[in-house]
């Protein structure tokens, strides 16, 4: 018996060692580069870490412990000591504004300031132009104002008598403009609300100044477009918001033709580096607008530039926005009696846009926020998968806020997914429940209730709508608290992400979303080497630091594209 075990042991200890030889002589190809010592969490299928990286070209070739990892290293290889830093993948964003990110640079910034001090910066932008050229800003929140009203046009007149000015809400689905803009848009007390959207009226029925969702379309269709050049400098701008906070991925919530052109031509001149999974804007109304039709009649872009850029989802807008009280509620606001907020389609208009869609075979992705709209989208997606199946559609509705339990179930079973941004909860916990009021709320922003019906979650952040910061979304996950910290314990703290759910809705979970996850969001030999080394370890550091942390390095497709 002591003989039988004895020859046992040396054979196993013989095959290790035959194995271990035979693993060291299939290293023929030596890495570019090779990364050692690291705190590696890979966010692979077990979540398991690592110590090692080699990279060739644009992929990893190997990830796991440093003996093997070594044995890629050539003449030719550079070696970085990571010194026990952590690493993860690259993250990657499931729902911003890209081309808005940049061009938001270019204009007034409002962004949650108070009142005053916006009209100060349009009163100064005034005296720097010729009297009819165009104020454009973004940003304001009258949430944040002592009054939490509305603001005016005779505000704007008072500081900008000469110029048409255009403020975009927070959220972008309001603007705030002066007299000059609605008589250019040519809205007065005549002019009806539009499907999908309101003029706000003062008590004489007068215009006030503020136009939610498709209200805005004759005045904002007016403004002239930016040049070409100013387009690329405010995406190459957003590039570098995205690298500097370790994004190395991010979806594009809707954009037309010519920011798509804009970006390919920065891709083909190698200035883009950033991946980034576009979907493309429709037409106002229920109309397939000139991008889309462009596009249904090209096909899809996919894994363009070395995987840099794919152009394959169509997205749809279904509703306007909780802040604007213009998401589609099945029921009334809780501050607004009489009031449901706003449908952008009629159910037919919708069925038509998704069907084409399926038709021609493109990820339809539709922005619904109320528990009407949600309802409108999920019914439809239901109706149109029913007559033409597709197995894996991976049909998405971006920001699902105010839902209810069926709708919860109902898209798990169905298979569409949730893109939803954890900012938001903390951002609008102050007015959130005053719009819906304390039973909806507990089925609003509600990520445990989402994943436990068996959904996976798109982390994002909607920028500029919010920072573009992925550790602000990640600590909002885990914590539901803002970052002053409040409430204590976090709001609705039962809807609380894990740290492993967090990550991975900022990683394989957006890639996933985009078709993506057998070439990144996990570190894995053969996916792509897009990762970021950071500060402190997010999975063992204290959680009111999570929202700190800083990004040291950014790597995309094995270069380094940002440094601290």
């Amino acid at each position: 018996m002591k003989r039988t075990l004895s020859l046992i042991i040396t054979l196993v200890l013989l095959l290790s060692i035959l194995s271990g030889t035979t693993f060291a002589s299939k290293v023929k190809e030596k890495a570019d580069t090779v990364y050692l010592n690291g705190n590696i969490y890979t966010v692979d299928s077990k979540f398991s870490t690592a110590k090692a990286m080699a990279i060739k070209g644009q992929k990893l070739i190997y990830v796991g412990n440093k003996g093997i990892a070594k044995k890629y290293i050539g003449p030719h290889t550079k070696v970085v000591d990571l010194e026990g830093k952590t690493v993860i993948p690259g993250l990657n964003d499931g729902h911003i504004h890209f081309p808005s990110i940049g061009i938001n640079t270019l204009q007034v910034n409002g962004f949650n300031k108070p009142k005053e001090e916006i009209l100060k910066l349009v009163e100064e932008k005034a005296s720097q132009l010729e009297p009819g050229e165009w104020i454009l800003g973004y940003g304001w929140n009258h949430e944040l104002w002592p009054d939490k009203k509305f603001p005016t046009k005779q505000e704007l007149d008072a500081v900008a008598p000469n110029n048409p000015v255009v403020l975009d809400r927070v959220d972008g689905h309001s603007v705030w403009v002066n007299s000059i803009a609605l008589e250019i848009g040519g809205i007065t007390k005549e002019t009806p609300d539009p499907q999908g959207g309101e003029i706000i009226r003062d008590d004489n029925g007068e215009p006030t100044g503020v136009l939610v969702d498709t209200a805005r379309i004759p005045v904002t269709s007016k403004i002239p477009p930016y040049s070409t050049e100013r387009i690329e400098e405010g995406l190459l701008k957003a590039q570098e918001e995205l690298l500097s906070n370790g994004i190395t991925s991010a979806t594009d919530a809707g954009s037309h033709l010519s920011d798509i052109n804009a970006m390919k031509n920065l891709y083909k001149k190698n200035d883009l580096k950033v991946r980034l999974n576009v979907m493309v804007a429709n037409g106002k109304g229920g109309a397939t607008g000139e991008s889309l039709a462009y596009y249904y009649k090209k096909g899809p872009d996919i894994g363009l530039f070395g995987n840099r850029l794919t152009v394959r989802s169509v997205k749809l807008v279904g509703d306007g926005s909780l802040g604007s009280r213009s998401a589609a509620l099945l029921e009334d606001y809780s501050d607004r009696p009489g009031h449901k907020g706003n449908y952008r389609f009629t159910d037919e208009e919708l069925y038509r846009l998704v069907k084409e869609a399926r038709e021609y075979g493109w990820q339809v992705a539709t922005h619904a926020i109320g528990d009407g709209a949600i309802l409108q989208v999920i019914n439809t997606y239901d109706r149109v998968l029913k007559e033409d199946p597709l197995a894996d559609h991976r049909w998405r509705i971006e920001h699902f806020q105010i839902a209810n339990a069926n709708e919860i179930k109902r898209i798990a079973e169905l298979g569409i997914i949730p893109s939803m941004q954890p900012t938001h909860a903390t951002s609008d916990k102050n007015m959130a429940e005053d719009r819906v009021g304390p039973e909806r709320i507990k089925y609003s922003y509600a990520w445990r209730k989402v994943i436990d019906a068996g959904s996976h979650i798109i982390g994002g952040s909607d920028a500029p709508v919010e920072l573009v910061n992925p550790f602000h979304g990640i600590y909002a996950a885990i914590t539901r608290m803002d970052r002053e910290g409040s409430p204590s314990g976090g709001w609705y703290p039962e809807e609380k992400m894990t740290r492993e759910e967090a990550v991975k809705a900022f990683t394989i979970w957006a890639a996933e979303g985009s078709f993506e996850e057998e070439i990144k969001g996990s570190l894995e030999a053969g996916k792509l080497a897009d990762f970021i080394v950071i500060d402190r370890n997010l999975m063992k550091c204290p959680e009111e630091q999570l929202k700190d942390i800083q990004v040291l390095t950014t790597v995309l497709g094995g270069e380094v594209v940002y440094e601290k």
